[in-house]
């Protein structure tokens, strides 16, 4: 695409401020009522991210990684030990954790280094504001298990929501069709003499026990995947012993 322009538009953020993590809003609501304690509400909250984390999480570090559950648990905290609603307070921990400090970073690192200019309506000033004041029923329908209803009304206006999928995508990959065609054995590649595991990073007991077993659980594979991308980030960037460029072909 850059072929044709070095600058995109966006709707980075609309999830977050207009209520698009529908599938999170009912499970955290199913999950809590008005009298859960704030831990009880982050522990639901951290349930409704099952795919970012396993059973076992704590005994993937190494010992230089300092892996601590209650430092997650202290980090959340303000979004869940408050007077706000339930519901808003799933929106200000996506908007402080999702958007702020890890989607906005990430894509900003993507934009700079293929020198990109991304241009994000939705997160303008005034919008961001509008987003704050308007009520949770015109972002959420629990009934309905519906979001971004404001911006869905919008498009209603103007005849154009057939452009849009009815449904929240989600995560569309197939990451179990993606581990057996190829990436169980990329990552046995480069887990022969990881530099994460010497480094200790990683804990290699743990993707010992985890690795030979067949039919492994999706959240498996998708630890495995990212772990498989942080041992390339790290021998790009820390070990310098792989050129960005390379083509990863063995």
């Amino acid at each position: 695409m850059k072929n044709y322009t070095n600058i995109f538009l966006s709707g980075d953020g609309g999830d977050e401020l207009f209520g698009g993590y529908t599938f999170r809003y009912k499970k955290f609501l199913e999950l809590t009522t008005e009298n859960s304690t704030t831990h009880q509400k982050i522990l639901a909250y951290l349930d409704c991210h099952e795919r970012d984390w396993v059973p076992d999480q704590e005994l993937i570090f190494g010992n230089e990684s300092k892996f601590n559950w209650e430092e997650i648990h202290q980090i959340l905290e303000p979004y869940f030990n408050n007077s706000l609603s339930n519901l808003t307070q799933v929106f200000l921990a996506d908007y402080n954790g999702k958007l702020l400090h890890n989607m906005q970073p990430l894509y900003s690192s993507i934009h700079e280094h293929f020198d990109i200019q991304n241009i994000t309506p939705i997160q303008n000033k005034e919008l961001l504001q509008f987003s704050c004041e308007i009520p949770n029923n015109q972002k959420y329908d629990y009934n309905s298990n519906s979001g971004k209803i404001v911006l869905v009304n919008l498009l209603k206006k103007f005849n154009i929501k057939h452009l849009i999928s009815p449904k929240k995508q989600g995560f569309s990959v197939n990451t179990i069709n993606l581990w057996n065609l190829y990436g169980k054995r990329t990552f046995l590649h480069f887990f022969d003499k990881s530099r994460l595991v010497e480094d200790k990073v990683i804990n290699f007991d743990w993707i010992d026990k985890h690795i030979s077993k067949n039919n492994l659980d999706v959240s498996y594979v998708n630890k495995f995947l990212g772990i498989l991308a942080l041992e390339i980030w790290y021998r790009i960037f820390i070990t310098n012993e792989v050129n960005p460029d390379e083509k990863l072909d063995f």
